[in-house]
């Protein structure tokens, strides 16, 4: 699996003067705030999406500019600000295994934080006239709320066609991505095609991700580095649940449906879903569908120019696709 620190290693700079520029952009002279901001940029992850900001953007021919920078902080401002209030909405005590920001300062705290984080983001755009990159990351904030709520309308019923499906994981999870690539563009300059093209990879490699997520459901919690059935206890309707339940008959249907409605809190009913899902050929299914989504987004690359930007890129979607966690 091709090594997260070597696909950095073209934009290694970049992203150690990003990480500057970020906690600049977050600070306050409000002690209480300054303290809850310096604890969520202690907790950052792999910081995938400026590297997709910054890859991209070298990508498409142009040195990382001011405007690079802003696009990524931008993004993850207004990211942040989504995480902080998701974690209110889903009562949730804990994020990448440390508390969330409304565990240890509660509820109210928590939503004026995210809401200072979306104002940060948009003043750091307004105050730059980077309207571009505001509308590229405004539009995508927004289809993120419309897919959470699409998936809450339909989860209601546990019925989702394979269609809405993608639509849900395509404005959830891939818009985002999707917008990483386009404000790596846009902010050096690239014309509206290109723009674009890079959208259409984001949004590729974001849906082989999310399916990617999906599998590890059905895996062994020991490779994984998760429990799995996890989704299946949310009652979250994934895409290999989903293929299996189609090509159900009525009366199996209705029982695996029961189960994750009804018995989501009992470990042999999930196991009897999972093992149902496996057998009807679900995870082969969903593997199929990842990889022609990881294929489609490949596709796109190869139509630039091959240089060091766009083999990290190749190696980042080959990541997306076989990451162990």
């Amino acid at each position: 699996m091709p090594d997260v620190d070597k696909i950095k290693r073209p934009v290694q700079a970049e992203m150690e003067l990003f990480d500057e520029k970020f906690r600049e952009s977050m600070h306050s002279t409000v002690p209480l705030l300054d303290k809850i901001t310096q604890y969520i940029i202690r907790r950052k992850g792999k910081q995938m999406r400026p590297l997709f900001v910054f890859l991209s953007a070298k990508l498409c021919g142009g040195n990382v500019t001011e405007s690079s920078y802003r696009a990524a902080s931008l993004i993850e401002l207004l990211h942040t600000a989504t995480l902080v209030h998701d974690d209110v909405v889903d009562d949730a005590n804990e994020r990448r295994g440390f508390f969330s920001v409304n565990a240890l300062w509660k509820n109210k705290i928590a939503v004026l934080v995210g809401d200072y984080l979306l104002s940060r983001g948009l003043l750091l755009a307004i105050d730059n006239s980077d309207f571009e990159l505001l509308k590229i990351v405004s539009t995508a904030v927004r289809e993120m709320s419309e897919g959470e709520l699409l998936q809450i309308e339909k989860a209601r019923k546990l019925d989702i066609a394979e269609d809405v499906y993608f639509e849900i994981i395509r404005q959830k999870t891939a818009t985002l991505i999707a917008a990483c690539c386009a404000c790596g563009a846009s902010s050096v300059g690239a014309d509206k095609e290109t723009i674009a093209k890079m959208k259409a990879f984001g949004e590729a490699v974001g849906i082989a991700f999310q399916i990617k997520d999906d599998l590890f459901d059905y895996g062994s919690g020991e490779d994984i580095g998760k429990p799995t059935g996890i989704d299946i206890k949310e009652k979250k309707m994934t895409l290999p649940l989903i293929y299996a339940l189609n090509n159900a008959s009525a009366i199996e249907k209705r029982k695996m449906i029961n189960i994750v409605k009804n018995n989501s809190d009992n470990p042999t009913k999930v196991h009897e879903v999972i093992e149902y899902v496996v057998k009807s050929g679900g995870i082969e299914y969903a593997t199929k569908k990842m990889n022609e989504y990881k294929e489609k987004a490949l596709a796109i690359l190869n139509s630039f120019p091959d240089n060091e930007y766009r083999a990290s890129l190749e190696h980042l979607v080959r990541y997306t696709t076989e990451r162990k966690k």
